[in-house]
């Protein structure tokens, strides 16, 4: 999901700062507001990769809990014994 916030927030920062857009509709500077929404998309882009990198790298271990009886049974056939 980081990546592709990422993505989208640069898409839309780089439409706001590289387009002739209509200002007086909202009073503000939309040159800012892009590069504002493009840093924080690569911020988060960053913070993708990274917590990809760390799920990549990470080991798991399965611990098996048996229950009830042993699972070899002695069996003799001798019935002097």
């Amino acid at each position: 999901m980081g990546i592709g916030l990422g993505i989208t927030l640069l898409v839309v920062g780089a439409i706001l700062t590289f387009t002739n857009l209509d200002e007086s509709y909202l009073n503000t500077n939309l040159d800012v507001v892009g590069w504002i929404l493009m840093g924080g998309g690569v911020l988060a882009l960053i913070m993708g990769i990274i917590q990809n990198a760390q799920r990549s790298n990470s080991s798991h271990t399965v611990i098996e809990e048996r229950r009830g009886g042993p699972d070899v049974i002695e069996r003799r056939d001798d019935p002097r014994v």
